[in-house]
């Protein structure tokens, strides 16, 4: 049985590395899709509570956006599953031909996309806690 040597080690590192990232980004994904399913079921929850109450005459039925951004969050973690097995792909290419070249822009639109889902949904609740 032969030997492997120290570059062969190293390269399948790296590609085991460039997978447990692709991982990573799965598990993002499914977390953000997770709490887009949430909100959407606890939205379908307030409407059939408030429907409930409606008959005594005592809550007014109210539309609300919670459904939209839940469903909104479920295509974000299905993009981001996407985008990240393009990542993945391109980096394997890149470790292939030995010509790697980082990149945060995955990150970058992650990190601006869940900042402004947490304002929109923070200036919901304000607008809702406030009535």
């Amino acid at each position: 049985m032969e030997e492997k040597t120290t570059e062969e080690k190293q390269n399948a590192r790296e590609h085991l590395a460039n997978e447990r990232t692709l991982l990573a980004w799965v598990r993002t994904s499914i977390g953000i899709m997770a709490f887009g399913f949430v909100v959407v079921k606890f939205s379908l929850f307030v409407k059939q509570l408030s429907l409930m109450l409606d008959k005594s005459g005592t809550v007014p039925i109210q539309q609300g956006y919670s459904a939209m951004i839940g469903v909104l969050l479920v295509a974000l973690g299905a993009i981001i599953v996407l985008l990240a097995y393009v990542k993945y792909k391109r980096t394997e290419k890149q470790l292939n031909s030995e010509s790697f070249k980082s990149s945060s822009t995955l990150i970058l639109l992650l990190t601006v996309t869940i900042l402004i889902i947490s304002i929109v949904l923070i200036l919901y609740l304000i607008e809702n806690t406030i009535r």
